[in-house]
């Protein structure tokens, strides 16, 4: 089993071990006296879907024990590909962990604040310790805005996102969202036990857990099940990043793996022959044929999902609460088409991606190595790529953050700011070390700010690579208050549903002898009063301060007018 952060020191004997009775029983935990908290590991919110409870919905639980069950390890990883010699898989994963403040009044409510991790919907848990959340427990009480944190294990690939025609006619559907929402309302009804109030419950990911994010939001065309009051999404939003409605991908996939498996030559049904496949026969195959791993993502089953994400954005169809959206400066760097070396291979490019001519054309055009507005920030003119990415990456690599990210990160900010609910929009731009001989062309490339929301100063979970990555090793005690900043704004954002209120918080960055400016809501641009929307700029470095978000507009405007049309999405 996994354990708590390496370096974490348990309490002394005299210590009682912390215990909660929850719905269906009582867990035992641990303290940990490094932060002076209790934790409680493994979880279970779901029964474990096993067996007949394969590829469909997850089940509540219906039982209850007696006694106590140990809540002090991780419990297993959801199954993912590739895999890590380190983690232990399993299709039993359906389970959660609580971190909270030990000394608080049991008769407090606390807000709490729920961690959805990414991995594109194919790999990643919440045991990673990268995701320990002991950090910003511990910074919540030192800002005087205690809080509890919350992550959850959902299932990946296509134990999470099977999709095909046999699988929508079983009206089962996206089970690893739903895996999420299921952890949602069994913090509703099981969090007072741990002293958190479940009314004050705020949603946050990175990647694909912000695409998560932004699926609850839009969940059943933005129907409030009230099952948080804030959300926050990095690197991702309520728009997502696919195509959304590719049922003839997944449907190939689907009979592919039918086909592998000799499902389709069985008496029953290929998806009752499916859910009977022993757990080990059908990881060892998985492993074995990657192309029937990729792919599988949420999908439009005209229920969860019922329609395209960025037409029900656009039409105001989202679960009304305050949100904070950001994407990184070089999103692109981890996603663009490598090998291009000119705007002919960048035209075929798109067009073999199913970009029609025209649109390709523009795109082209647009993403220009000539215009220093469509270019990456950090990535000066002349930036020697590797041979492998081609001469026309930087260009390349713009239009993929844009066309992934930050395209749809504007286009909701501008949603939630036009039916008048608060959004917090922001720009993130620092580089920190965990990039190794790759930081000089990386820029602030997708995931690097996970380490600063988390405060992990450290670098946990880093460190563990081979050679080691520290995140910052080397860095300017700048970047060490950056992530003391962006952290205490998400705490605060969590109490108040604004970043900005917490004590210190212009006086954050010592180290650069500035007054850190607030956070403004953002606003859709007005002529009339020459107003434009603005978004906060994250740096570590330089400074942070507040920056108009016009930016590449030609480009985003008409990478979100075609959606639909071109992405599908």
């Amino acid at each position: 089993m996994a354990v708590l952060s390496i370096g974490a020191t348990f309490a002394a004997p005299q210590h009682i071990p912390p215990s909660v009775q929850v719905k269906n029983g009582t867990y035992q935990g641990r303290y940990v006296d490094q932060y002076d908290q209790d934790i409680f590991l493994g979880i279970a919110f779901a029964q474990p879907p096993l067996g007949d409870l394969r590829f469909r919905n997850p089940q509540p639980l219906n039982s209850t024990w007696d006694g106590i069950r140990s809540a002090e390890e991780f419990a297993g990883e959801c199954t993912a590909y590739p895999q890590s010699f380190k983690a232990n898989y399993t299709e039993d994963c359906l389970y959660l962990n609580v971190w909270r403040p030990a000394n608080e009044p049991r008769e407090t409510s606390l807000p709490v604040l729920v961690w959805v991790h990414g991995g594109g919907f194919n790999m990643g848990s919440t045991s990673n310790p990268r995701f320990d959340m002991s950090w910003m427990v511990e910074r919540s009480v030192k800002m005087g805005q205690p809080i509890i944190g919350v992550s959850i294990n959902y299932r990946l690939n296509a134990f999470g996102f099977l999709s095909s025609d046999e699988v929508r006619a079983s009206s089962h559907s996206n089970f690893g969202i739903r895996d999420q929402r299921l952890a949602l309302h069994w913090i509703q009804e099981n969090i007072d036990a741990f002293g958190g109030d479940p009314t004050k419950v705020t949603i946050f990911g990175e990647s694909a857990g912000a695409a998560s994010v932004g699926l609850h939001l839009t969940a059943y065309n933005g129907r409030d099940d009230g099952l948080f009051r804030h959300a926050i999404m990095q690197s991702g939003n309520p728009i997502f990043y696919r195509a959304i409605n590719d049922t003839a991908l997944h449907q190939r996939r689907y009979d592919a793996l039918v086909a592998a498996t000799d499902c389709g030559n069985a008496a029953m049904s290929t998806l009752e022959c499916l859910r009977g496949i022993p757990y080990e026969s059908l990881d060892a195959l998985l492993l074995k044929r990657p192309d029937l791993v990729g792919n599988w993502v949420p999908q439009m089953d005209g229920d969860l999902i019922a329609r395209h994400t960025s037409q029900k954005v656009a039409a105001g169809d989202f679960v009304k609460v305050p949100v904070i959206i950001g994407a990184n400066s070089e999103e692109g760097t981890a996603f663009g088409a490598r090998g291009i070396d000119s705007s002919e291979d960048f035209l075929a490019n798109l067009v073999q991606n199913k970009v029609p001519p025209g649109v390709a054309a523009e795109l082209v055009e647009i993403y220009s190595n000539d215009s220093p507005d469509q270019v990456l920030s950090n990535i000066p003119p002349g930036t020697p790529f590797p041979d492998a990415y081609g001469h026309d990456f930087r260009r390349v690599a713009t239009y993929a953050g844009d066309q992934m990210f930050i395209a749809h990160r504007r286009a909701s900010c501008e949603a939630w700011a036009t039916s008048g609910t608060p959004a917090f929009c922001y720009r993130f731009n620092a580089i920190p070390m965990n990039h190794g001989t790759q930081r000089s062309w990386m820029g602030s490339t997708h995931f690097v700010e996970v380490a600063f929301v988390f405060l992990n100063l450290e670098g946990r979970g880093y460190v563990d690579f081979d050679p080691p990555q520290g995140v910052f090793d080397g860095l300017s005690e700048s970047y060490k208050d950056l992530a003391r900043l962006i952290s205490s704004d998400w705490i605060a954002f969590t109490n108040h549903g604004d970043p900005n209120r917490w004590a210190g918080r212009q006086a954050a960055a010592v180290t650069l002898g500035m007054a850190v400016p607030s956070w403004p809501r953002y606003r859709v641009s007005g002529e009339k009063c020459g107003r434009v929307p603005e978004v906060f700029l994250f740096e570590g470095d330089v400074t942070s301060r507040v920056e108009a978000d016009t930016y590449r507009k030609d480009g985003i405007d008409l990478i979100n007018s075609v959606d639909i049309a071109v992405f599908d999405r």
